[in-house]
């Protein structure tokens, strides 16, 4: 009896295990999405924060909000105290409630799981032509005692190993950590740490790379590219690239502004763009600019076909954060009264940020767009269709957002200018 059991068990197995496993794969991965979602929602608000910092900076602007929550997330790991306070404040984590009110899920164990599923979907095989890859890693002063908890925890949720490297020897150092980031966003970012930004009393530096490729949805078709004014001002004009397409595309009529969304070949990810009415608008929906508008906004977005005018650009910024970071709220972790007890095994080895350094890339053509953007922190010890196209015009300064689609994550934010200024 037992032996026909184990046989009908199995032959039903044969027969419908593949539709099992499948439900099953299925529900694992609706899991990790959501819990992918519940970090995009976090990441996005530090996003609108951040461009509220960065956006009073002159000229073209383009920065990966994904690679420096990421960057900062691992530092927030290994905090305590006040230090933490401040970085799960200013990083959104108070937002990420544990399943329970158990002592089995605590705020950081909650964040950890969340951090884990992103970084697995965003590092999924390449699908339809989107390339997305995210890498982080850790690189620690060779016979410096680090916490065996902390590093597991940066393995298991992040992907990021502990690297030995020698600060002692600033060039050699500089010159390995800087090879990773080129090998991991195919040599669109290099040099992001530069001289003198390490030193003999640097005793770890975390680092994320994001790398994004993908193709257009709908093409430009390259012989309709033509020279065309860009108005920099009301008054100035440059001379661009511009792009031009009539397509079905997601649009909106806002207020102050139109809204458009340009979908890659696959709808995993999206460029939106935001397009202030006047020549001179763009200050004011910039201030407009949160996360929760970001989000209301795009659920506005309707299909309608729209003849579109986009110039072709390429941007490439540097950062250096602290400023920026300080002035929202993390400041505790940049003195030497900063607690990152949870990073080391000794309390004479106490560490603080000294730089959160960051640079971007952006190319947008024909095709579609390649972008890609490294952070690294140093530590030292101590609408309605209508009947006609609705005509979308970007000859004038606006913003854009590339985002993923799946959980709505911004992955890169920019403005531009001036089209004819590429950045270094």
């Amino acid at each position: 009896m037992k032996l026909a059991l184990l046989l009908l068990t199995v032959g039903c197995l044969l027969v419908c295990g593949r539709t099992l496993l499948s439900a099953t794969q299925d529900e694992a991965d609706n899991a990790a999405l959501d819990q992918a979602k519940k970090v995009a929602s976090v990441q996005n608000a530090f996003a609108a924060d951040l461009f509220a910092q960065l956006r009073t900076q002159p000229g073209n602007l383009f920065f990966s909000p994904y690679s420096i929550h990421t960057a900062m997330s691992m530092t927030y790991v290994g905090a305590g105290g006040e230090t933490e306070t401040e970085l799960i404040k200013a990083l959104h984590i108070d937002t990420l409630k544990p399943p329970d009110i158990s002592a089995k899920y605590t705020q950081k164990a909650t964040a950890l799981i969340e951090f884990a599923a992103m970084q697995k979907l965003f590092n999924a095989p390449v699908k339809d032509g989107l390339e997305l890859h995210a890498a982080n890693a850790l690189w620690g002063q060779a016979g410096f005692a680090f916490k065996a908890d902390y590093i597991k925890s940066i393995k298991d949720s992040f992907g990021g190993q502990l690297e030995n490297v020698n600060f002692n020897d600033e060039p050699a150092a500089r010159k390995t950590i800087n090879d990773w980031v080129a090998a991991q966003t195919k040599d669109k970012i290099k040099d992001l740490i530069g001289p003198k930004a390490l030193t003999p009393l640097t005793r770890l530096v975390l680092t994320n790379a994001i790398y994004f490729k993908a193709a257009w949805q709908e093409q430009f078709e390259k012989e309709a590219t033509a020279k065309d004014k860009f108005h920099l001002s009301p008054d100035k004009d440059v001379d661009a690239d511009m792009m031009h397409n009539t397509k079905h595309y997601g649009y909106a009529e806002l207020e102050g502004f139109k809204m458009l969304s340009l979908p890659y070949k696959g709808n995993q990810a999206s460029m939106l763009v935001l397009l202030p009415d006047k020549l001179d608008g763009l200050e004011a929906m910039e201030k407009s600019l949160s996360a929760a508008k970001l989000s209301d906004w795009a659920a506005k977005l309707k299909d309608a076909q729209v003849a579109v005018t986009l110039p072709k650009f390429k941007s490439i910024c540097s950062f250096d954060l602290g400023t920026p970071l300080k002035a929202m709220g993390i400041k505790k972790a940049f003195t030497t009264a900063a607690d990152f007890g949870g990073m080391t095994t000794k309390p004479e080895d106490a560490l603080y940020i000294s730089a959160v350094v960051h640079k971007a890339f952006v190319d947008v053509n024909e095709e579609g767009t390649e972008a890609a953007a490294a952070t690294a922190v140093i530590m030292e010890a101590g609408m309605a269709m209508p009947e006609k196209p609705v005509s979308f015009v970007a000859d004038h300064p606006f913003v854009y957002v590339i985002r993923d689609n799946r959980t709505g994550d911004v992955l890169f934010m920019g403005r531009l200018a001036d089209p004819s200024q590429k950045g270094e």
